[in-house]
């Protein structure tokens, strides 16, 4: 099982370093939030990055700064430990620098994915368009590549993805089409460009 994590915090921290600035960047963003207001309110979230077809907030530079907000402890927690468990193994198979690379490019084209075909005065935060794309990239090995998932991981993120998808659809506030953009992307993305990591 590939997604247990069995590294002290130094190994994590060595091992995974674009992860980690990940998450204290998260961490970082959502207490900067608390302090100046409350991440849970629009207005707030607007005003440090959400993702908008607001008239005045709805800035390129948005696709790229939602995906470090989150509208609430509960919110920010799920998403930091999604991060922490499963994005490790990817890193270690793209590199630090493709892994970042993939990381805010399938999360960008995910929130473009979203803001085409979501409806009118909308606001989206949050890392879980990435999120997504890990799983996109997962579920391309398990469809693909299954040497490169042994059958608990394989299960694991086939059982997260259907759980996850339906949820996103039956909860309100859930941004189900940048949860599916992300996915999409990360599928198509990991094929171009990180299939060949693995390929015999």
């Amino acid at each position: 099982m590939i997604f247990v994590r069995y590294e002290s915090l130094k190994q994590y921290l060595r091992l995974y370093p674009v992860n980690a600035a990940i998450i204290v960047a998260n961490l970082v963003m959502f207490v900067i939030m608390l302090f100046n207001g409350d991440p849970t309110r629009s207005d707030t979230l607007l005003d440090y990055g959400a993702l908008s077809n607001i008239p005045g907030y709805d800035q390129n530079w948005r696709f790229v700064s939602s995906l470090f907000l989150h509208a609430g402890l509960a919110h920010l927690a799920m998403n930091m430990f999604a991060i922490f468990v499963f994005a490790a193994p990817l890193e270690r198979l793209f590199g630090h620098a493709r892994y970042l690379f993939f990381y805010l490019i399938a999360g960008v084209l995910g929130n473009v994915f979203a803001a085409v075909l979501s409806g009118p005065e909308w606001i989206a935060v949050g890392a879980s368009t990435s999120i997504y794309a890990l799983y996109g990239a997962y579920l391309f090995m398990a469809l693909f590549q299954r040497y490169a998932l042994d059958q608990g991981s394989r299960s694991t993120i086939l059982g997260i993805l259907v759980i996850g998808l339906v949820m996103s659809f039956i909860l309100p506030g859930i941004g189900y089409w940048a949860h599916v953009g992300g996915l999409l992307a990360g599928f198509i993305l990991y094929g171009l460009m990180g299939s060949r990591f693995l390929n015999r």
